[in-house]
C-alpha cells in the first residue's frame, strides 16, 4: 500500500501529468541488506509527448535509464541535459530537480528509475 501512494505522488507530484500523460509502473520495492532502514525501489515511466514536471526533490539516491525517446533533465546548479535511449541521469539526497520532461512534442519517452532511500519515506517531495 505503501509502494503504491508513494508511485501515485510520484506521477501526480513530480511529474504534473495525468494518468494519461505518464504511467509509473512499480517494478521491485526491497529492503537493502546491510544497509539499515535502507530500501531499493525501481520503476518504470512512460512520458506522453510534451510531459514536464515540477520542481522537486527525492531525499535519495536516483539512477536514470533511458529506454526510448528523449528526456530533458537538470538538477539545480547543473546543466540540463538532453538524454536518449542508453543515457544515464543521477541525483543525490540533496538535489533538486528543477527540470524534467519529454524532450518530444510528438513521441513519448520511456526511462527506468532506480531509488536508494528511506524505507517508508516519500518517493518525491515538492519544493516551492
Amino acid at each position: 500500500m505503501r509502494f503504491a501512494v508513494a508511485l501515485t505522488l510520484w506521477s501526480v507530484g513530480c511529474l504534473s501529468a495525468t494518468a494519461q500523460d505518464t504511467k509509473v509502473t512499480p517494478l521491485v520495492a526491497k529492503p537493502l541488506e546491510g544497509l539499515p532502514n535502507k530500501e531499493g525501489l525501481l520503476v518504470r515511466v512512460e512520458m506522453a509527448p510534451g510531459s514536464a514536471g515540477s520542481v522537486h526533490r527525492h531525499n535519495a539516491h536516483v539512477f536514470v535509464y533511458v529506454l526510448e525517446g528523449s528526456i530533458v533533465m537538470q538538477v539545480k546548479g547543473g546543466k540540463e541535459v538532453t538524454l536518449g535511449p542508453g543515457q544515464t541521469f543521477t541525483e543525490s539526497p540533496n538535489d533538486i530537480h528543477v527540470v524534467g520532461r519529454n524532450a518530444s512534442e510528438t513521441k513519448p519517452a520511456v526511462f527506468l528509475a532506480f531509488f536508494v532511500k528511506e524505507q517508508g519515506a516519500p518517493v518525491v517531495v515538492p519544493v516551492p
